[in-house]
């Protein structure tokens, strides 16, 4: 596996789950929580995207980024409400 498109899988995924966290204040987890998760998403989304669609750098970074958004989400549902 090329280092770069692991790096470019993390940063994608990061940026994703911050613009997820930010565009969900309410359920936001936090900038640290968001970048770790959106990250870990972005590294799967990529793989997973790379392994079905053979994909190049473009579709790479747009599905490390949805993924990395989607996960901060996910995990936002079970956040609990603060008083």
């Amino acid at each position: 596996m090329d280092l770069t498109v692991l790096l470019i899988q993390l940063i994608s995924g990061a940026v994703g789950g911050n613009v997820a966290g930010m565009a969900n204040k309410a359920k936001n987890l936090g900038p640290i929580i968001n970048t770790i998760l959106g990250a870990l998403g972005g590294l799967g989304g990529g793989q997973v995207a790379g392994a079905a669609m053979g994909g190049g750098t473009a579709t790479t970074v747009g599905a490390s980024a949805v993924v990395g958004a989607l996960l901060p989400l996910i995990v936002g549902m079970f956040k609990q409400k603060q008083a």
